[in-house]
């Protein structure tokens, strides 16, 4: 049975490891717990200490990936915002653990902390808190709201999951595309559009 639970923290990380809005990891979660009939306990635990440890390595790598796709600009901008967010102190923390108590992607946070490079020290204890926090909601509602595989697979793709997608979606856009620069220091609402390294227009790097 413990090759079960080592699925639950694969699938957790896998979820989490990806720089774009992947459903929850609660969802390969709660499928898994109900697929194989597994103890919620260990899979809340394991699942977030995944979720965790996906989150961790997407701030290794993001910066480099960014460096490599985005505009210096862009990354300028981003780690403006995410320096923005640090020195908001417990406010800062505050709303990192509000938002991960919401069943929404926090790809967003994990986005911009990487790309400025922030310590996953400031981020990932909020983060555990809050995950635990409602995985453990979610994963009990889960186990009386599915009473076979087949309800499992059907809500895992309901209006939910999908809501949650598009504002994760919504979210990853507002980081990338917004000059939070202009919004913060000048109080303009600027949308930028060119943040690729590679400008097809032009043909070249920029």
């Amino acid at each position: 049975m413990w090759w079960q639970y080592a699925l639950v923290f694969i699938g957790a990380f896998l979820f989490d490891v990806v720089p774009f809005p992947f459903p929850p990891a609660f969802t390969i979660m709660v499928l898994l717990q109900v697929v194989f009939g597994l103890d919620i306990w260990p899979v809340i635990i394991i699942g977030v200490i995944g979720s965790v440890f996906g989150r961790y390595i997407l701030t290794l790598y993001i910066p480099y990936l960014a460096e490599r796709i985005f505009r210096k600009s862009k990354n300028e901008d981003v780690q403006f915002l995410g320096n923005q967010m640090k020195e908001q102190g417990w406010k800062g923390q505050m709303a990192i653990l509000a938002y991960t108590l919401l069943p929404l992607p926090t790809t967003p946070i994990f986005l911009a902390s990487g790309m400025s490079r922030i310590n996953a020290v400031y981020i990932i204890p909020m983060f555990l808190a809050g995950k635990f926090t409602s995985d453990a909601i979610t994963v009990h509602l889960g186990k009386y709201v599915t009473e076979n595989a087949e309800s499992i697979l059907q809500n895992s793709i309901s209006w939910r999951s999908i809501l949650s997608f598009i504002i994760g979606a919504i979210l990853l856009s507002a980081v990338l595309f917004i000059d939070w620069r202009s919004l913060i220091q000048k109080k303009k609402f600027l949308l930028n559009f060119r943040i690729w390294k590679y400008d097809r227009s032009e043909n070249r790097e920029i």
